[in-house]
């Protein structure tokens, strides 16, 4: 008989209580896959991410990280930036879909509907009770001052979450120089886009992906492949004109108001909008304000400074707007649709993911967008600094900055920390104005 492997019971012997298939010690099997990890340590986890993800995508992805890469080690860090990468890329909220991910990638569809749900609902409950605070009279001081001292850490939240993502995209490049020039190239490219045109951020992804693609692997011909090209081609060429048509039909539909109103906003929020959770901003604005007189622009900036200050997606802001449109049932029906397409494009589409980081051409195209979407992180931070209007915010920033950067100590722990202070400023009477 022959002997087993160190550590590997024998072939068809497996240890009582443990599954056939052999793991390696840290539950990852010999193909590199991730480990299969219980559905109650995904609510949990996820769950738990959920209720302290204060400070928008640049915590999540943090808190992300630490949790599948660094302190679990369920995820390699390449496959996690390909993760970042690729949800950068998708319309809608980018850190609830790579939140969705990662559980999918550890427990199938079963485990993104577990992971993604428990990431969201938190955040869901919290904002809707505070809409029914803030919504019914002027928002309480203690809930504004808050708000504006939360924001003031989020700049550096952003660059702290871009300098971690950093050493692994670099160690991805190689040490030829050529290669490591582009890198910097890249990441300059998205720092700039996300501070000068964030709309248009997903453009400059995409064109750094396809730029190192063709850098790496230049197109060759092979005529068994290029009528497959460009059938795929022409699907992808239909998909804009037949959303086009579909907002041209849903129009006459959703002019009165009511809840197929509520409905469309949410859609636009989750399937359309591209460029980061800022972006739903001046879109939701238009409709709740001008187009529907949902709220008054007193309330919608108060409904977006809950989004930043409450637990996980900033995108749960449609929730507020759709609970001043139809009370709480309006607001989960806004919810559920904006987040509905996040859950198919990754659920749908996560089948061949491991297919696409596979091929050469598609992880060279990650190789690009990755430093790209890290400078699109840290150079969300120049708009979100622009946007303090107070001294004082200028100094939670400071404590925020040498917290996370010079001390390394938590992220949840500075947005809370400078909320705190917020509470403090203000019933201490500093500007809220």
């Amino acid at each position: 008989m022959q002997a087993a492997e160190p550590g590997r019971p024998p072939r068809g012997q497996p240890a009582r209580g443990q599954p056939t298939r052999w793991r390696a010690p840290d539950g990852r099997a010999p193909d590199g896959q991730p480990p299969r990890v219980a559905l109650l340590t995904i609510a949990r986890e996820w769950g738990r991410i959920g209720c302290i993800g204060f400070g928008g995508p640049a915590a999540h992805i943090a808190l992300l990280r630490a949790l599948c890469v660094e302190d679990r080690a369920w995820i390699s860090a390449s496959e996690f930036e390909d993760g970042v990468a690729t949800t950068n890329m998708l319309p809608g909220p980018a850190s609830t879909q790579l939140a969705i991910f990662c559980a999918w990638r550890l427990r199938g569809r079963l485990g993104g509907l577990v992971g993604g749900a428990c990431f969201i609902v938190p955040g869901l409950v919290v904002i809707l009770g505070l809409s029914a605070v803030f919504l019914a009279s002027r928002p309480p001081l203690w809930i504004k001052g808050a708000a504006l001292g939360a924001d003031a850490a989020v700049p550096a939240v952003a660059l702290s979450a871009a300098i971690g993502l950093a050493p692994g995209s670099w160690r991805r490049v190689g040490a030829p120089r050529p290669g490591r020039l582009r890198w910097a190239g890249y990441l300059v490219a998205g720092g700039a886009a996300a501070a000068l045109i964030g709309p248009f951020l997903v453009l400059i992804l995409v064109g750094c992906g396809l730029l190192e693609m063709l850098v790496r692997t230049p197109f060759r011909s092979r005529a068994g492949r290029q009528g497959t090209g460009q059938q795929d081609t022409g699907r992808r060429g239909a998909l804009l004109p037949g959303l086009i048509l579909l907002a041209r039909r849903a129009a006459p539909a959703v002019a009165t108001g009511g809840l197929l109103s509520v409905a469309w906003v949410a859609f636009k929020v989750g399937a359309l909008s591209y460029g980061g959770g800022f972006v739903i901003v001046p879109l939701m604005q238009h409709d709740a304000v001008d187009a529907y007189h949902w709220m008054t622009n007193a309330q919608f900036l108060s409904a977006v400074a809950l989004g930043q200050v409450t637990p996980g997606p900033v995108v749960q802001t449609v929730a507020v707007v759709g609970y001043a449109a139809a009370g709480v049932g309006g607001g989960l029906l806004a919810s559920l649709v904006a987040f509905t397409p996040s859950f198919a494009f990754v659920l749908l589409g996560g089948p061949r993911f491991d297919q696409l980081r596979r091929s050469a051409r598609v992880q060279a195209f990650l190789t690009g967008a990755g430093p790209a979407a890290i400078g699109a992180i840290a150079g969300a931070t120049i708009p979100l600094g622009l946007a303090l209007s107070h001294l004082w915010q200028v100094a939670v920033l400071a404590l925020a900055a040498v917290w996370l950067m010079a001390l390394r100590r938590g992220v949840v722990a500075a947005i809370v920390g400078a909320g705190a202070l917020g509470v403090i400023a203000a019933l201490a009477g500093a500007s809220l104005t």
